[in-house]
């Protein structure tokens, strides 16, 4: 289905996710809003710098980014707060030191203000819950319970949709459909540690070269 004249606010963080996320929507017809947090993330450079170069790739005009400079004062998280190390053992069981309290909700409240603003009716966010690091925000149940609420607490004519294209998808699944859509793979950014080659250790980087592996293809950035 190819729609016309619609809007999608695409909160897109220079990741392989949220990258992809973004290219299916413009795929769908829809005119692409990007939004782009900065929140005191340690690479937050260089996830910045990724989110320009998608955008140049996708044609994107239209780009908000935005300061989120209040969770560094929150903390609780290995992303934010640089006293906490970043865990580079593998997997654990529950809800990493990585987790940014309520990150993705704080992220849908600001894209539900600016679709409002934008006329926007979808709003994407590259969630995904079986091959995710066990973040409770990445829950398909959680995002469809915060598309309720955005709609109860928005205008009456404001009908937002959330998509979330690759919550039942594994990286690997992600890598293939990255590829048949000519997503530049080169301009993301997932490692969660340092800014100029990837880490290879830390539980995202992890996950994104297994799924390159299991895909049955390298991955264009470098690393350490």
């Amino acid at each position: 289905m190819i729609l016309e004249n619609k809007k999608a606010i695409c909160i897109m963080s220079g990741g392989m996710d949220s990258t992809l996320s973004a290219y299916m929507m413009k795929k769908m017809g829809y005119e692409i809003v990007a939004v782009h947090f900065n929140y005191a993330q340690r690479t937050q450079i260089k996830e910045l710098s990724c989110f320009h170069a998608v955008c140049d790739n996708l044609g994107v005009i239209n780009r908000y980014v935005l300061d989120l400079d209040f969770f560094a004062q929150i903390g609780a998280s290995a992303l934010t707060d640089k006293s906490i190390e970043v865990p580079t053992g593998g997997l654990e069981e529950g809800v990493p030191v990585t987790y940014v309290p309520f990150r993705n909700g704080i992220f849908l409240s600001i894209a539900a203000a600016i679709a409002e603003k934008e006329g926007a009716d979808a709003i994407s966010i590259g969630v995904v819950e079986e091959d995710s690091s066990g973040y409770p925000d990445c829950r398909e149940a959680y995002i469809k319970n915060m598309q309720k609420s955005i709609n109860l607490g928005t205008k009456d004519e404001t009908k937002i949709e959330i998509y979330m294209p690759l919550v039942h998808l594994n990286k690997s699944q992600i890598v293939k459909h990255a590829l048949e859509l000519n997503v530049p793979l080169q301009h993301t950014w997932s490692c969660y540690k340092d800014e100029n080659k990837a880490c290879g250790v830390c539980d995202s980087c992890r996950l994104r070269l297994n799924g390159f592996k299991l895909a049955g293809v390298k991955d264009p950035i470098e690393y350490q």
